[in-house]
């Protein structure tokens, strides 16, 4: 989470977490067409264009909030991808592909980053601000990755359990939507979210990053 939002701050963290959203939401859309449908991509939501899954509220007034009130905190969401889940081919599988290719791509853009940050030290570059916008990627994918698996709808984990659910309980599960983001909201100001799920998660996916990209460490 930002704590510091001081300009060389928002600049460190802008680009990172401006690709992180916008490759996790258009990699949702570009898993719903592979398994059959198109919905996302026909509404143009398969895109690098951040303005595209920007959500008003979510995207800007949540965290300018926060910021104003000067929140130890910085949370919100980007505009949901909208997928029609009867229209995959296999819906009860193939939509836990696609919750889990939001998180995925961030787990995918965390490596990116760590290659970048060893390359820069590999060869010698100690431009502080590079370093620290690689960090920055490092963290805010990994971030996103912990926070999406979280078991509870509208999060991407919420969406895989409701998929492993038995159908029953999977529909009472999934009456939980419309309230899911402010029970996650008080367990983030709580604590609980980033004591018991945020902080060992974290750790243990940057160990992954770290244990796959140490063959490039030891060549460096």
């Amino acid at each position: 989470m930002i704590t510091d939002y001081s300009i060389q701050a928002v600049a460190i963290n802008a680009i990172p977490l401006i690709f992180a959203i916008t490759i996790h939401e258009a990699a949702h859309g570009y898993a719903a067409r592979q398994f059959g449908d198109n919905t996302a991509y026909m509404l143009g939501r398969v895109s690098l264009n951040p303005i595209k899954h920007i959500d008003p509220v979510g995207t800007i007034l949540i965290p300018l909030l926060l910021i104003l009130s000067g929140s130890p905190f910085l949370v919100g969401y980007a505009k949901p991808v909208p997928v029609n889940f009867g229209r995959l081919r296999n819906p009860r599988i193939d939509s836990i592909w696609v919750a889990l290719a939001g998180p995925g791509s961030n787990f995918i853009q965390a490596l990116i980053w760590a290659i970048f940050l060893i390359a820069l030290y590999g060869f010698g570059v100690n431009e502080r601000f590079l370093l620290a916008v690689a960090q920055a990627g490092i963290t805010w994918n990994l971030v996103l990755l912990v926070f999406n698996l979280f078991p509870l709808p509208p999060l991407d984990g919420g969406r895989i359990l409701a998929s492993l659910l038995p159908a029953r309980q999977s529909i009472a599960f999934g009456k939980l939507e419309p309230y899911g983001f402010f029970i996650v909201l008080a367990l983030v100001f709580t604590g609980l979210i980033g004591s018991f799920w945020m902080e060992p998660l974290t750790a243990f996916f940057k160990s992954v990053v770290y244990f796959v990209t140490l063959p490039l460490q030891m060549l460096f």
